[in-house]
């Protein structure tokens, strides 16, 4: 039990801390954060989701996992729009509840976390759960923030803009690509695979850091608010993946590795977009702050639920 807290405790807190020294120290000042995250969204992750979806065999288990892992994002998205038709709240607040819900940080903070945690064979399992699952949340999410954005406008518009930011969205072209180059069996030379893995195998690390660098010096309100929130991405939806796994018979990695997935904090890029999109600022600060600093605790409560200490 003690070795799996350190393994996953540990690095993170270690990574984390050294970020926060950094803003603290003046090495890194306000807006630093934003390189970090240009790397690792344009550069280090895309690397990553490609390189490995180009090395998966996409045989009946794996589209089994993948299914699994999809699935609570839907189940959670159709439960919250019939509760909205039926009880009429603000369409604010079902804003709110589905990016607070579904757009977890399952690549900058789900992957490292998943490999502290299974070393040796959890990173690929946690990248093609992260890639299989972000196809869904990163499209629902634009398109929840999208649709905020224009209120009373079309809704045909809204649509059309997602569209055309997802077919440039560097995370989804990667998925897409490695996909396709899987299915056609194209292999890519080890020349260019080698430097795609050393450029994807960055992502953690620097992910890890860059969440210290983002957590320091932020305005933080609504504590409340976000901590209620939190449950839903902490407790609500990894109740939902354990329902679907156990349902789709799924290995005890690879259950775990989903059920872990759909509990990670919320995505550190949701302060971006809230910013960009004037969207619950103070309030997505806090719900970050509160589900980043709490993940050592309550997904390492996962892993002793899981049978894995």
């Amino acid at each position: 039990m003690f070795d799996v807290v350190l393994r996953t405790i540990i690095p993170i807190l270690l990574l984390m801390g050294t970020g926060l020294l950094s803003r603290k120290l003046g090495i890194l000042k306000s807006g630093d954060e934003r390189i970090l995250s240009a790397y690792v969204y344009y550069f280090a992750l895309p690397a990553l989701f490609f390189v490995n979806m180009t090395e998966t065999k996409f045989t009946e288990e794996t589209l089994r996992f993948m299914l699994a892992g999809i699935s609570p994002v839907l189940v959670v998205l159709a439960i919250y729009i019939s509760l909205y038709l039926v009880f009429g709240f603000s369409k604010d607040i079902l804003y709110l509840v589905v990016l607070s819900t579904i757009f977890g940080s399952l690549a900058f903070f789900g992957i490292p976390f998943i490999t502290f945690a299974f070393p040796g064979t959890g990173e690929p399992v946690a990248t093609l759960a992260a890639a299989s699952i972000s196809v869904v949340s990163v499209t629902a999410s634009i398109t929840a923030l999208e649709l905020y954005r224009l209120q009373q406008s079309e809704i045909l518009t809204g649509l059309k803009l997602v569209a055309k930011r997802l077919s440039k969205n560097p995370l989804i072209l990667s998925i897409f690509f490695g996909i396709l180059f899987s299915l056609v069996r194209i292999e890519i030379p080890t020349p260019i695979a080698q430097p795609l893995h050393m450029l994807g195998s960055t992502t953690s690390t620097v992910a890890i850091f860059m969440l210290g660098v983002f957590l320091y010096g932020r305005k933080y309100a609504n504590l409340r608010k976000a901590l209620k929130l939190s449950m839903l991405r902490i407790v609500f939806l990894p109740i939902l993946a354990f329902f679907t796994t156990t349902l789709l018979d799924l290995s005890s990695l690879e259950r775990s590795t989903l059920i872990l997935m759909h509990s990670m904090p919320v995505a550190i890029s949701m302060i971006i977009l809230s910013e960009r999109y004037d969207f619950y600022k103070e309030t997505i600060a806090s719900l970050i702050l509160i589900s980043s600093l709490g993940a050592g605790l309550y997904l390492n409560l996962w892993l002793f639920l899981l049978g894995h200490y």
